[in-house]
């Protein structure tokens, strides 16, 4: 059971290991793009790819669906990137539903762990795999795998390298079940642990009363999707901006928070500590572009900000 690109990767490894796959469960059809057409989930196109049974259900407990489910007659279920399930389905199976959690499980439950592992500058993530219960993210724990996070990272690179150890987990726990070979274990349930809330619009705003070193990560942390974003402030209009790509430069000034600072290739914009250094931006209606080169046609006051 997934939807995204991420849950492809375990999929496809599933199928190449040449696992038993009797049904692939995924998101209804969205319509997307300014047409409007119907778009199937990145799980759908490779499930029919690979003539794999596939279900769409937009309630989990409807009768037909579960009578269809139940007739599948899976006896284990895995969970990649897809949403809550009610009890009768995930304890459906004679072995259980296990998931996939992009992180080193008990931190960073919920929505976005890759995003926020980066975002709050950790050092190292990994992926989990859980036996699900009534709660999200929170039940016993098969086996985990372990990554660096590079100094570089961006949640685009972190992904990828997730959905290769992540696949190799799904493999090993699948294989200890079969071998009936699992030790699980409880989860803390301290409150202080750090959590992985859903991104909104309002999370993803940078503040740049930040270091520079918390604004950049926060920047690699959204980049390339939902990406973090920013009122710049020009010719006394403000306009929507999203920041892909940034470097730090420290060094100590007595500006302003947010004053940009523009010359003909870079665009510095003044924070706690020194100065952040755009390199890849997006104004409203525009593509994604090197500052470098949208300064070649755009041109900015000499009091423009970002607030």
């Amino acid at each position: 059971m997934g939807t995204p690109d991420f849950a492809v990767g375990i999929l496809q490894k599933l199928v190449e290991a040449n696992k038993n796959i009797v049904g692939v469960i995924t998101a209804p059809d969205k319509p997307a793009g300014r047409g409007r057409k119907l778009m199937q989930s990145a799980v759908k196109k490779y499930a029919l790819s690979q003539d794999l049974k596939t279900l769409q259900p937009t309630n989990l407990k409807n009768e037909e669906f579960l009578n269809q489910l139940e007739s599948l007659n899976a006896n284990l279920q895995i969970i990649v990137a897809f949403r809550m399930l009610p009890k009768v389905v995930w304890a459906m199976p004679k072995y259980g539903t296990f998931n996939l959690h992009a992180s080193l499980l008990p931190k960073y439950r919920g929505a976005a762990p890759i995003n926020w592992a980066i975002i709050n500058r950790e050092t190292e993530t990994g992926v989990t795999t859980f036996f699900i219960d009534e709660n999200i993210d929170t039940g016993e724990v098969i086996a985990k795998s372990e990554i660096k996070i590079e100094s570089d990272e961006t949640v685009g690179t972190l992904h990828d390298k997730l959905i290769d150890l992540g696949s190799d987990l799904v493999i090993h726990t699948v294989e200890l079940i079969e071998q009936d070979n699992i030790q699980t274990q409880v989860q803390s349930t301290r409150a202080d642990i750090k959590e992985a809330p859903k991104l909104t619009s309002e999370n993803t705003r940078i503040d740049w009363t930040l270091t520079s070193e918390e604004i950049d990560a926060f920047i690699r942390g959204l980049s390339p999707y939902p990406v973090a974003w920013s009122i710049l402030e020009n010719n006394g209009e403000e306009m929507k901006v999203k920041i892909y790509k940034a470097t730090t430069e420290n060094e100590s000034h007595n500006n302003g928070i947010g004053e940009l600072f523009i010359s003909k290739k870079k665009m510095r914009v003044a924070v706690k500590g020194g100065y952040l250094d755009i390199k890849e931006i997006q104004l409203p209606g525009k593509r994604k572009m090197e500052v470098s080169a949208l300064l070649n046609g755009h041109s900015f006051n000499n009091n423009a900000k970002l607030l």
